[in-house]
């Protein structure tokens, strides 16, 4: 370390020291009856809005508190510092505090009109409170709060600065509590809420449970990542330049049920593959009857259109010219059952590979719906998987929000699939296997971005995923197959390991800004309706990852053990198991998968 920066560390731990010996201030952190948060957007929610900073952004990991935090790099001529001036009383005593991460970060305040303060850790691996005190002077109005790390020692996070005290004479008070809170909307993993207007709010903040979720500038918000039948309370706070309003009278909201979401019938960790149904390659044809006991999910690939934009889906099964052991459509028929009996679910894949499906118009969707049903009627099935490939869904370049979809061919989609499940009930069992470039992918890239000139297909899985997640049975992505993918350390992580997947699976579970917009949150995914996507063996698919490495992936999701680099956000012992492709490629490989699968959970 440079030796001419010492002195500043020198001291600021004296500064620190000096604070903390008794008759030195007289000043009570505890905030008085009258006192507010005069700091705008102290938790990062709304970006850096009121923040102006040098090398400074939002992530939504690692966080304390909500959905977002910032992080700052500082270079070596930079201490990437973030600051907002706020408004003050004269003569008034407040209280600075905030948590942090890093090395070498700072929490402060400039301008007081007596002596400027701040607080600093060395070291803090994880989050740490930093705190300090100041009273302004007889004539300070305004003063400058800050964070900041220093020069050259990587990046630091900050999240949840507040600062207590009488409310600022710039707006004079903060506004009154927002009157009329009600939930307009309730769903399985969402509550969504209105209230009438605060006079002089600049914005407004949501608390669930007493927590901070939202800043919102409008009058309504949506909470999302909620568990099904699960009691929520709820509270609006006003915001202006003067602070932060008492809490509104509390709302309590209880999310449903959540119906065709739940576990469709399966154990509690299950073992989903594809059967090569309708046609043979190097693995060979492998009878239904003839798949083992293990497997749960049978997904039968597939169903595909007679023309990409008919909508109109065929399922011919394997001719005997291609698949001399075909068995007949009776055995196939009586097979079903037999598995059902034995408590499987078989389902109808549509897409493939070579099955683009493109619903771009209304009759389109309604032929999707006819014939999707005819085969699942035919042969008696479960339900559908939705394996939808290539360039069968992409965004229109004005279609920026997964939450309100406008491009046909998503919003066809979302209908046939929300029509079928309301045809065949609470039993239906819907899943889905999007690879990661339509889903992963969306935490950097969204459609064709704000400036145009990317991928239409970037995360346009998203809003399929979103509408449909409380009647989605399971989505199981294809971690194989794929590019290197941003991970939510802003890392990129590549096929061939555990680290693939558990950064893959706990993006999942734990959420993340779509295109990195932190106003923009795709919500997480229930562990019961999360399976990890993987090839059975070499010859299945590009990724392949070995027995081992199976096994380090569930151990770090369900358990938190067996971890690598990647630090997740959670543990999830309900994660609901394993996909594969394919049933016919496992058997080539002597059932390694099957048997590794069976060992893990029993």
């Amino acid at each position: 370390m440079d030796r001419a920066r010492c002195p500043r560390f020198v001291l600021a731990a004296l500064t620190a020291a000096l604070l903390a010996l008794p008759g030195i201030t007289a000043l009570s952190s505890a905030a008085r009856a009258a006192d507010v948060d005069v700091a705008v957007n102290g938790g990062f929610e709304s970006g850096l809005t009121g923040w102006t900073c040098t090398a400074g952004t939002t992530v939504n990991s690692p966080v304390h508190s909500g959905g977002s935090a910032l992080q700052a790099t500082p270079a070596g001529s930079d201490d990437a510092q973030c600051a907002q001036t706020v408004s003050v009383q004269p003569n008034a005593q407040y209280t600075l505090s905030g948590y942090v991460r890093g090395s070498y970060v700072y929490l402060g305040a400039n301008g007081t009109g007596t002596t400027d303060v701040s607080a600093w850790t060395q070291s803090a691996p994880d989050w740490q409170k930093l705190s300090t005190t100041f009273r302004t002077g007889a004539a300070t109005t305004k003063v400058t709060i800050y964070t900041h790390g220093w020069y050259g020692t990587g990046a630091y996070q900050a999240d949840d600065i507040t600062l207590t005290g009488p409310g600022g004479s710039g707006t004079g008070q903060p506004p009154a509590p927002p009157a009329g809170l009600r939930a307009t909307s309730v769903t399985a993993s969402s509550v969504g809420l209105s209230w009438s207007a605060a006079t002089g709010a600049t914005s407004y903040a949501v608390y669930r449970d007493g927590v901070k979720a939202l800043t919102m500038t409008g009058t309504s918000a949506t909470v999302s990542g909620l568990t099904a039948s699960t009691a929520y309370s709820f509270q609006v706070t006003a915001v202006n330049d003067a602070g932060e309003s008492a809490k509104s009278t509390a709302v309590t909201a209880t999310t449903s049920a959540g119906g065709g979401g739940g576990s469709g019938g399966l154990p509690a960790h299950a073992l989903v593959g594809y059967l090569h149904a309708s046609f043979a390659n190097g693995a060979g044809y492998t009878r239904l009857a003839d798949v083992p006991d293990s497997w749960d999910v049978i997904d039968l690939a597939f169903g595909e259109p007679t023309s990409v934009t008919s909508g109109d889906i065929r399922f011919n099964r394997c001719p005997v010219t291609e698949c001399p052991n075909v068995e007949s459509d009776a055995d196939f028929k009586a097979a079903v059952k037999a598995k059902q009996a034995a408590g499987k679910k078989v389902l109808i894949s549509i897409g493939g590979q070579n099955g683009q499906v493109q619903l771009t118009t209304t009759a389109a969707r309604d032929t999707f719906v006819s014939s999707v049903s005819k085969i699942i009627d035919t042969y008696g099935l479960d339900g559908l998987d939705i394996d939808f490939e290539g360039h069968s869904l992409s965004l229109n370049a004005n279609d920026t929000d997964f939450r309100n979809p406008t491009t046909p061919v998503i919003v066809n989609l979302i209908s046939a699939l929300k029509t079928l499940k309301a045809k065949y009930g609470s039993s239906f069992v819907l899943t889905m296997a999007p690879e990661t470039f339509f889903v992963q992918n969306g935490y950097q890239y969204y459609g064709t971005g704000k400036w145009g000139g990317q991928d239409p297909r970037c995360g346009a899985y998203l809003p399929v995923i979103h509408a449909l997640r409380d009647d989605l049975t399971l989505l199981h992505v294809q971690d194989y197959n794929s590019g290197p993918v941003m991970g939510l350390d802003n890392q990129y992580h590549s096929m061939g390991g555990a680290d693939f997947h558990i950064a893959m699976t706990d993006m999942l579970l734990t959420g993340f800004p779509v295109a990195g917009d932190p106003a923009n949150v795709f919500p997480p995914l229930r562990p019961d309706q999360v399976a990890i996507g993987m090839p059975a063996s070499t010859n299945a698919g590009n990724g392949y990852v070995s027995p081992s490495e199976v096994t380090k992936t569930l151990d770090c999701l369900t358990k938190k053990t067996n971890c690598g680099s990647y630090a997740t956000h959670g543990t999830w012992p309900a994660l609901r198991g394993l996909m594969t492709w394919s049933v016919n490629w496992d058997r080539y490989a002597n059932w390694e998968f099957e048997k590794n699968f069976d060992a893990y959970f029993g």
